[in-house]
């Protein structure tokens, strides 16, 4: 995995001289397919609809195995030993890729934040360019009009009538 500063020196992303680049299609191609699986992961996991449906199987494995037909019940309570097993084997599988793909994350935005602020920097130094030559039209406009106006101004010449 490349570097914060290979990626946007690389790239050429922001120079004085070049366009701007879309940071995020040049970190997109960066990544390896095992980042793009943490990626996915760690969006789809951190989803309210993840969310509801641990939630909803939690509560119907509680449920069922507490209210449902003794005969039925197959994780006995208090214990609930095997939703205990099979809730931290999904933790165990999902924590490293969550922490994985947030790092990932962490990384483009720092990448967005550097771009952002070189793009920032190159607009005001054009800013500071397009100030200067309005001031020195300012000042060629100023002269303009004093020799205009010297021009207009009547001479004193009277005429006697």
């Amino acid at each position: 995995m490349n570097t914060i500063n290979e990626i946007i020196n690389n790239n050429n992303m922001v120079s004085p001289d070049s366009p701007v680049v879309n940071v995020n299609t040049a970190y997109k191609q960066q990544l390896t397919p095992l980042n793009k699986l943490a990626l996915w992961i760690t969006i789809k996991v951190g989803s309210m609809g993840f969310f509801i449906l641990i939630f909803s199987w939690s509560a119907l494995w509680l449920l069922w195995n507490t209210l449902g037909p003794k005969a039925y019940r197959f994780d006995p309570y208090p214990a609930f030993v095997l939703w205990l097993f099979i809730s931290n084997l999904i933790q165990l599988l999902l924590m490293p890729l969550i922490m994985v793909g947030q790092n990932l994350q962490g990384i483009h935005a720092e990448i967005r934040a550097e771009t952002d602020f070189r793009i920032n920097q190159k607009s005001e130094m054009e800013i500071e360019t397009i100030l200067l030559r309005l001031e020195k039209q300012n000042e060629l406009i100023l002269e303009i009009l004093k020799k205009l106006d010297s021009q207009k101004q009547p001479t004193n010449t009277s005429n006697p009538a």
